[in-house]
This record gives C-alpha cells, structure tokens and sequence, in this order.
C-alpha cells in the first residue's frame, strides 16, 4: 500500500491535529492528490465542512472566523500570490499552511511578510505532490504532456516547466519513501537524460541534506524511460476490466464520468473506481472483460438476496435490523449499479464498434510475425463500413511500426487508403509517429526480435499457444522488470548517472566479502557495484503510462520476486489521449521554425 498510504499519512497528519471546523483549501493538483486516497466522509469525520480551490476562495468577502483554514498547495508562484491576497485580508480564524514539495526561502519570507495580522499557524512541507492512483502507480497529471516529444528548441520556457514538474514529483516520492535512489536512464532519449541529471543534481547537490536520510541498505533504482520507447502498448484495445474502462469511457483519478456517453440518474453520472474503496473492483480490476461479465452475475444474485430478505420486514426488530445495515444495503445497490452499467455501456461499445474484429488484428500485428496476412487483415478492417476511424488509424500505426522497414510500398497504399476513408484523418500523423518512435529510435526490443532469449521465448509461447487472443500482448515494461530482476538490464543500453549508485552498494558489497569471499555470486561488471540487485525499483515513464503497464506491476510484485516495483508517469494515457499528444506535437513542430 506503498504510495497512497504515504499519500494518506501526510493528509491524516494534517487533518487530526488541528482541532475544531475547518475549510480545506487546495489547488487545481492538489485537489487530485487528495481524491484518490481521502474521500469525502473520511474529511467529514475530520471536521473539514467546506473544501474549496485556492483560486476562487477570494471571490467571496465573507467572514469565516470560526473556522481554521487548511492550505495544502503546490509551493508555486502563482500559488503564493494567491496565499499573499488571501492574508492581506484574513477570512478564516487560523490559518495552517502545507505545501506538496519545497518551498525556497523567498517564498517563506513573501509568506512571512504578508502575515501582518500573524493568523499564520503553522507552515510545513509535506511531500505529497504525486497522484497516487493505486499502491504502487502514481501519475502527475501534466496537462501539457506532448511537449516531451520536442525538441528543446522548439520552446525552451514551456519544456523547462514539463521538466521542473516531473522532477517535484519524482522528488516527493522519494521524500515520501525517504530514500534517496541510484538513478538510471533510457540512452537514447534526450529528455529522460535530462531529467535524470537535474533529477541527481537536486537530490545530490541542491538539496543533498534533505534526501540524506542515512539508510545504509541498498539504494532504490529510480529508472527513468521515455513513452516513445513502447508506442504500441498505448494504441492497442484493452480487455481486462480497469484498462478496458479508461480506454473506452476514460478515468480522471479514479472516477469515471458517464456524461460523455449518455444519460443516466444524477447519482450515477460520476462514479467511482478505487480498489480502495470497492472489493469488487480491487478483485476485479485485472480480469478479463468475459470473466468480469460472470462476476458481476454473481454480485447482482448476492445483491438480489440481501433486497429480498430486506422485503420481509414483519417486527421491530426485523426494522431495527434494516436500519443498522442500510448503510451498507445502499453502498452494496450503488455498486452494483455502478458495475452494471460500466459493462453494459462497454458491451454495446464493443459490438457498436467491432471491436472484438479490429483487436484481433492488432494483438496480430503486436505479437506475432507475417506482413503479407497482416498488410490483407488492415486493408479489409479499412474498408470495413463498421470501423471507426480512430480504429483505422491505430491499425495503420500498429503496421507501420511493426513493417515500417519491410514494406514501404504497401505502407505508401495504406497512408493513402486510410487518408481516403476517414476525414478525421491528420495527413502525416503516422509519419510523424515514425519519425517520434520508429525502430531507429528505439532502445528496447518492442517486438522481440532482436535479442536471441525474446526470440526463443516468442518462439516457445508460439507453440504453447496463447490463451486469450485479445491478451496475449504484454507492454515492453515486462521485459524491463524480467532483465532487472535477473541482474541483465545492459548498462550500455540504460547507463547510470554519475558515482552515485556506489555510495550505497559499495557498503553491500563490503559487507557480502567480510561474511564471504565468493562475491562473485553477487554479479558485478566493469569492477563496479552497478548490478547490485535492487529491493525498490521506480520507473517513470516520461510520457505517460497505462493501465496495462500498471497490471505487469502489479502482477510482477504479487510473485514476490524480492523487488518491489512502483510505476509513474507524466499523465495516465488511453489511446485516444495518446493520440491527441501526438497530433499537438506534430501541430507545434510544423508551426515552429526553429524546428531543425
């Protein structure tokens, strides 16, 4: 329960020990932090009767000075202006003032200034300024995400900011764990290497004291890798149930809105999906969509009991007894419905947009070899009446990256086939994917075909057979978790940062060859302690990651493999939001000249 019960502790710490009514005041970021570990009866309970955004508080002149005032705020600039407003003309009785990450001393004497009235409580950073979606997968919801695929000429200002709020969050994750980590990077990527230097020039030089928190255990791997490395995983259609949701509907940190897909009752528009706060979800959130179908049956047949015996109510004590459980009688009919019409809507999706046809083909050309059957299976879904247009265009996309060097021609008759039969089509687009993520620009081995063991291993599940056709594709992250839990993560390919990673596992190293002096069995390479196995291991996907990178983590970690893997990244992406940074990209470079 790693990240939100870090998240969770910083709120409680906040929240308990002033006592009496409060307002919790938060920002546009914040806001998210809080609502994906702290629902809204658990502030309640904490005395927290009003919460408001830091940004509209002042439109309003009444006086709250019976209530105390709780700022949990990013320590930016606009921020503190805001805060510097607020207490010119103090609304509330006190004022407790935390911020998510560190603030510079500057802003702490603004802040001082501006307390004439002295109403200022308290002021502390408590590093919570990542959005802990699940125990170990946070994102930072930068809304401009597509700047990672331009280059630094294009708008260094804009780049620099992507840049500064990737590594805060990085920052306050591992200040939340309190480690400090050994720090790694994608070689082929300009923006991962640079944001693993400034990354290790703020927890090693800026601010060395504060991640200094004397822990002679082996260091944890901080990975840092670039979204363009694995451009398929967020193309394809999803088929188990978490995934599936945010692919076809969409999840906004852990909420689904249905308004976008339809009308339905007031308290069914936004419902929530938290496998912390539902069990069927937390049980249910890996499966598949044809087992989740059956589970939900099962649900509906408990639920249909529990009303029944609610109907025969012929005491007062039989009263008595609906009164006390319809709490949970009223959460057991809200889930139910909430699951209900999740899978109902997805079904329809599914058949409206055949996709069960289309995903086919794609898990087709993501897994498995033969252009010629896949160049025929693309050209009939192209002309398939049925198709979406986004459909088509991930299916062109999927073959290009998978042929882009084995048959130009039949990609050139692709281009102009799906420019013909869907008007949303952006000419170019699936050029400039390649240009972004083609192999040219790859690190890892997408498609197993490079490295001798993913071969065999292709080869081997080839005659094994698959189980599900719609699942058998796994994210490029699995392989990334296999080479380093088996010690083979090549240095050439993901190099270390600096000396750094010698100040914890050196010690390790010490320690193994006093009890032994067969130190070979722990692997070491170029006489240093760079494949000292790691217990924690964060990767962060500059770019953003996906619900079925999250499924390989949380997966990987329930074997027990002696790693605990934490995912992160820059936005949480579906297909359709994958596609939306690209067409930015491509928008912002055609209109830059600088663009080289």
């Amino acid at each position: 329960m790693v990240l939100v019960t870090a998240a969770r502790d910083y709120i409680n710490r906040m929240l308990q020990d002033i006592s009496g009514m409060k307002v919790l005041i938060l920002d546009s970021q914040t806001v998210s932090a809080v609502s994906v570990v702290y629902s809204q009866s658990e502030l309640l309970q904490k005395e927290v009767f009003l919460v408001e955004l830091v940004d509209s508080i002042y439109k309003s002149k009444e006086s709250m000075s019976h209530l105390k005032a709780v700022y949990f705020l990013r320590p930016s600039s606009e921020n503190i202006q805001h805060l510097r407003r607020q207490l010119a003309n103090p609304r509330f009785g006190e004022y407790h003032l935390f911020f998510s990450n560190m603030l510079k001393d500057t802003q702490i004497h603004i802040l001082a200034d501006s307390d004439e009235q002295e109403v200022v409580q308290q002021v502390q950073e408590f590093y919570a300024d990542f959005v802990a979606v699940e125990p170990y997968h946070f994102t930072l919801n930068i809304p401009s995400n597509h700047l990672y695929m331009l280059p630094a000429v294009v708008d260094p200002s804009s780049l620099q900011h992507f840049c500064d709020r990737v590594v805060d969050g990085i920052a306050a994750v591992f200040l939340a764990l309190k480690r400090r980590p050994v720090i790694r990077y994608q070689r082929t990527s300009d923006i991962a290497k640079r944001i693993a230097q400034e990354t290790a020039k703020l927890m090693y030089q800026q601010e060395s004291g504060l991640f200094d928190f004397r822990r002679t255990e082996i260091s944890p791997l901080l990975l840092i890798l670039d979204r363009r490395d694995d451009p398929v995983t967020p193309l394809l259609n999803q088929w188990t149930y978490q995934a599936m949701v945010h692919e076809l509907i969409g999840i906004q940190d852990n909420k689904v809105d249905l308004r976008s897909i339809g009308d339905f009752p007031k308290d069914q528009q936004e419902v929530v999906l938290s496998s912390e706060q539902d069990t069927f979800f937390k049980a249910n959130m890996y499966e598949n969509f044809g087992d989740i179908g059956m589970n939900i049956k099962r649900m509906v047949d408990e639920f249909q009991q529990v009303a029944k015996s609610n109907q025969s109510i012929q005491t007062i004590e039989d009263m008595a007894r609906f009164v006390e459980n319809y709490p949970e009688y009223k959460k057991m009919h809200g889930n139910v419905s909430k699951h209900v019409t999740l899978v109902t809507e997805m079904s329809k999706m599914v058949e409206e947009r055949k996709l069960m046809l289309v995903s086919e083909t794609e898990q087709e050309l993501a897994c498995n070899g033969g252009q010629g059957a896949a160049f025929e299976a693309v050209t009939n879904l192209l002309n398939n009446e049925n198709v979406s247009d986004i459909d088509r265009l991930r299916l062109v996309m999927l073959y290009a990256l998978r042929y882009e060097k084995d048959s130009p021609v039949q990609l050139m008759q692709l281009f102009n086939k799906l420019a013909s039969r869907s008007a949303k089509y952006k000419p170019g687009l699936v050029q400039f994917l390649l240009k972004q993520a083609g192999v040219d620009k790859r690190t890892g081995d997408l498609y197993g075909n490079r490295d001798f063991m993913n071969i065999a291993r292709n080869m081997a599940r080839g005659l094994k057979g698959v189980e599900n056709v719609y699942t058998q594709h796994q994210p490029l992250l699995f392989q990334t978790m296999e080479s380093i839990i088996k010690g083979r993560l090549r240095d050439v390919d993901y190099p270390f940062l600096g000396n750094h990673f010698q100040q914890g596992s050196l010690i390790l190293l010490v320690k193994l060859a006093l009890l032994s002096f067969a130190v070979s069995s722990v692997e070491t390479s170029h006489g240093n302690a760079s494949n000292v196995r790691p217990q924690d291991v964060i990767i962060f996907i500059v770019g953003g990651t996906t619900y079925e990178e999250s499924r390989s983590v949380a997966l990987e970690n329930a074997n027990n493999s002696g790693i605990r893997f934490i995912l992160g990244g820059s936005v949480i992406l579906n297909s359709k939001r994958f596609l939306k940074d690209l067409e930015e990209a491509q928008r912002t470079a055609k209109s830059s000249s600088n663009i080289i």
